[in-house]
């Protein structure tokens, strides 16, 4: 190609190209970085399993060059959703770290209907909680020494079979999940030993278990580990046993009704005078 030896026809080639690249190229890589586009970034501590609030996120914009094609870009696409990672402020959002079901560590808290209540005792020392062996599901008996400062060590009725619905750590998660291995400086196969053992009960063995949590005197054993259907049967149990030491407001009233109609047919003679005396 004999132009190209040319110097005059590759010069004016060069400058071509140059004008092409800087008034035609250069304005539309300066318009796609400058081009604006929202999302939503955190403003508040999010951690791994928190549902996430309008209060924790804001919507921005900001460049839109290079930008991951899975960011949040609507305040919707992430408020009520549960956090798979933690993320601080300032962080934008990917789908791939939201979910719309809770975390596995806290999915017991979303189960709760309403007839039952779930309500954490601190295991003060290692004995207390059973040397940190306790898991969900377990039936246990709450031990209370010193009950009521009678002197004796008792397991009240109310609380001889509960079933544990967590075993926290001190660092906030529970002793099965991953965040609670160790971290740094320690083996990643060691989990903490846990700080609080989150039990499912009724209101009146919530308000026991506050009062023996305020003393700081309670001791935990193991009933019974396996299967639900088994376990069950245990939790069925208490709760004949405190609907007995705890009869429901309509039960009393029809009690008290029985009870009131029984002493009258006793006290009025006209009721239990023989007919033969009427005559």
């Amino acid at each position: 190609m004999s132009f190209l030896k040319n110097r005059t026809m590759l010069g004016a080639i060069c400058i071509v190209l140059s004008l092409l690249i800087c008034f035609a190229l250069t304005p539309l890589f300066n318009r796609s970085v400058s081009q604006k586009t929202a999302i939503v970034r955190v403003v508040k501590d999010i951690r791994n399993g928190d549902q996430i609030t309008r209060d924790m996120v804001q919507t921005v914009e900001v460049g839109g060059y290079n930008l991951p094609e899975n960011v949040v870009r609507q305040p919707g696409a992430a408020v009520g959703k549960y956090a798979t990672a933690d993320l601080s402020p300032g962080d934008y959002i990917l789908s791939t770290k939201l979910t719309d079901v809770p975390a596995a560590e806290n999915a017991y808290l979303y189960n709760l209907n309403g007839s039952k209540q779930a309500i954490s005792v601190s295991i003060k020392s290692f004995a207390q909680g059973l040397s940190g062996k306790l898991i969900s599901g377990d039936i246990v008996s709450v031990i209370a020494p010193d009950y009521k400062k009678q002197g004796s060590t008792v397991i009240p009725p109310e609380l001889t079979y509960v079933e544990v619905i967590g075993v926290t750590s001190s660092s906030g998660y529970d002793t099965d999940s991953e965040q609670s291995s160790g971290g740094t400086g320690k083996n990643e196969n060691e989990k903490q030993l846990p700080a609080t053992v989150t039990l499912l009960a009724s209101p009146e063995q919530a308000k026991i278990l506050a009062e023996l949590e305020a003393d700081g005197k309670l001791h935990l054993s193991l009933v019974y580990r396996g299967s639900k259907e088994n376990a069950a049967r245990f939790t069925e149990l208490q709760d004949k046993v405190l609907q007995i030491l705890y009869p429901k407001p309509a039960e009393q009233k029809t009690e008290e009704k029985t009870a009131a109609t029984s002493q009258k047919d006793t006290t009025n003679p006209e009721n239990t005078a023989p007919e033969s005396e009427g005559k």
